[in-house]
């Protein structure tokens, strides 16, 4: 449990990081604002024409009486948007980092920076960097559609299916968007895919405890556009904490002074104390072993 306590705090951390440095918020709210409108408008139509698709896929259902016929397909709407929804908030992350890459990237190694006065670089060239995100992007979109497909099967099981499966739902977004999230530090230090997931699936509790949170924040309008910069900031630390990298700073970031409440300059606390996921506090190492990109 304590590890799903540091989770939310690294989230926690991360937002009170970017409120210290308005002008990293402001402009890290420009992509995700961006990739929102396009979505509430592909939801919108979804919406309107998810009866017409699902009669669609079940003509073998026209000829059922009432109230058979309205409830099963009235059940599979509500499990195909539901679906979609689920796809929708793993996208939207991985959309929109693909779109702010160079700024949040900026915004990571401004954290890292602040912690021990340097940030790792993977020395790539910009078109590969891209190239690279949207490969190991596209193929968290499979796991993640995998999931979706077997929830979306299981979410016809009697009571667990209406109960169990939209929490075990909550959690699979949870760990995909943190994935997606701590992919922008990871992926400077060289970490592959691969090597992401089994370090995020040797702490699921911190994972859950960092991404659930913020799954619920993204189903609030708007809501995804302003925790959006915080959240890069938080998994940045959490992304630390998981190479057993300090986590915690002692001032603004190099090159943008902290801001207090007042708007006038201040050298207030850092993110707080370290992690309390255990590495947090230990002496700073790489990766995990040496895994650059193929």
């Amino acid at each position: 449990m304590r590890d799903l306590a540091a989770g939310l705090g690294y989230l926690m951390k991360g937002q009170r990081w970017v409120a210290r440095h308005p002008r990293s918020w402001g402009l890290g709210m420009v992509p995700a604002l961006i990739t929102l409108v396009g979505y509430v408008a592909a939801l919108i139509a979804l919406g309107w024409w998810t009866d017409d698709v699902i009669a669609w896929l079940t003509p073998f259902a026209d000829d059922w009486g009432t109230p058979w016929l309205g409830l099963f397909r009235g059940a599979l709407a509500v499990l195909f948007f539901g679906g979609c929804l689920l796809l929708a908030l793993i996208t939207f992350t991985a959309v929109t980092l693909l779109v702010g890459q160079p700024f949040y990237e900026a915004l990571s190694e401004r954290v890292d920076a602040a912690i021990d006065g340097h940030a790792p670089s993977s020395g790539l060239p910009l078109w590969r960097e891209l190239l690279i995100s949207a490969r190991e992007s596209t193929a968290v979109l499979v796991r993640v559609a995998l999931w979706g497909t077997a929830l979306f099967a299981a979410g016809f099981l009697p009571v667990i299916g209406q109960t169990a499966i939209p929490a075990i739902g909550f959690c699979v977004s949870g760990f995909f968007l943190t994935e997606e999230l701590a992919a922008v530090a990871l992926a400077r230090r060289r970490v592959p895919l691969a090597e992401r997931l089994r370090l995020l699936r040797s702490r699921k509790l911190l994972v859950l405890g960092f991404g659930v949170p913020l799954t619920l924040l993204f189903l609030v309008p708007l809501a995804a556009v302003i925790v959006m910069p915080g959240a890069v900031a938080g998994a940045t630390l959490l992304a630390r904490d998981l190479l057993g990298e300090p986590t915690s700073d002692d001032g603004p970031a190099p090159g943008e002074a902290a801001t207090g409440a007042d708007g006038t300059g201040t050298d207030g606390a850092g993110m707080g104390g370290a992690g309390t996921g255990g590495a947090g506090t230990g002496a700073p190492r790489g990766p995990v072993g040496p895994t650059p990109y193929g």
